[in-house]
């Protein structure tokens, strides 16, 4: 492997800016791309805005701050990717979207290139078989919003080999992350366990054993979670979660992971939590 010194990250969206802020900060040229430049510039903008908070907390310095938004870049053309040692893509959990940037993107990028997937339950094992060289592809999953939180789950497919797995966690390491490493089933680990937690509390809700905060409140205050898993499934969006519940469900064949009809029915109603201002909670437009 050649040693990383650009990254690419791919989908400016809550995860993919919070991605490249991470790269950025740990000293990599940082290129973030989307569909348009005004999407990729405003990813920009809310980078500058966490590391304002983070200096206006003490935790980040003037001139580190500075530092890393000079060495971010916006860009709207995937061929400018292709000098990119490192590219993290951050799009829509969709299969037949990711294989098809895949492929593009082993054709775009050298073959020693490291391709990482920032999928949180989708096959990486599937994803790798669209790509040249698959080998150089794993699962950098990381956690929302990805500036703040600790951990760093490496996936490895059935085609990663080790060199690949001992790069992302370098990389991993260098962005200040904590990391563990799973073997590509569905869901991985973290996923896999949050997502029936989360379920549970929905299945909770609609039997109407307790308030939303009260079912927060008792794993927050019970278990120690930072947030109540409704909270948490708010912020990673209901829509996201039922598409999510519908994969594992038909993977495992568990009726731990059947999807609750509440959150069918909050889906079709347009209440995706914070993103739409509504779902377990409200939330105003500030907050979005």
């Amino acid at each position: 492997m050649t040693e990383i010194q650009k990254v690419a990250v791919l989908g400016a969206g809550t995860m993919g800016h919070g991605i490249a802020q991470l790269a950025a900060q740990a000293g990599y040229e940082t290129l973030l791309y989307d569909v348009s430049r005004p999407l990729a510039e405003n990813g920009i903008r809310k980078i500058s805005e966490n590391l304002k908070v983070g200096v206006d907390k003490g935790k980040v310095r003037l001139e580190e701050r500075d530092a890393a938004l000079g060495r971010l870049t916006a860009v709207d053309r995937l061929d400018l990717i292709g000098r990119c040692e490192l590219v993290i893509e951050a799009v829509p959990e969709d299969l037949g979207l990711k294989r098809t940037l895949f492929k593009q993107l082993s054709e775009l990028c050298a073959a020693t290139a490291i391709l990482a997937s920032n999928t949180s339950s989708l096959s990486l094992t599937e994803i790798a078989a669209a790509a040249q060289a698959p080998e150089r592809v794993l699962g950098m999953h990381f956690f929302n919003p990805a500036h703040l939180m600790k951990l760093l789950e490496i996936v490895r497919a059935y085609q990663t080999s080790d060199a690949t797995v001992e790069a992302g966690r370098a990389v991993g390491a260098r962005m200040g992350k904590q990391m563990i490493v799973v073997n590509d089933r569905p869901g991985f680990a973290s996923t896999r366990l949050g997502v029936v937690v989360g379920l549970q509390a929905i299945r909770m809700l609609e039997e109407g054993v307790a308030s939303a905060e009260d079912i927060d409140r008792a794993m927050e205050l019970g278990y120690g979670y930072p947030m109540g898993p409704l909270r948490l499934s708010d912020l990673v969006g209901l829509d996201v979660r039922l598409a999510i519940a519908e994969y594992l469900y038909k993977e495992l064949g568990s009726d731990a992971f059947r999807p609750p009809q509440l959150l069918k029915q909050m889906v079709r109603a347009g209440k995706l939590g914070r993103k739409s201002g509504e779902g377990f909670y409200r939330y105003p437009a500030s907050s979005r």
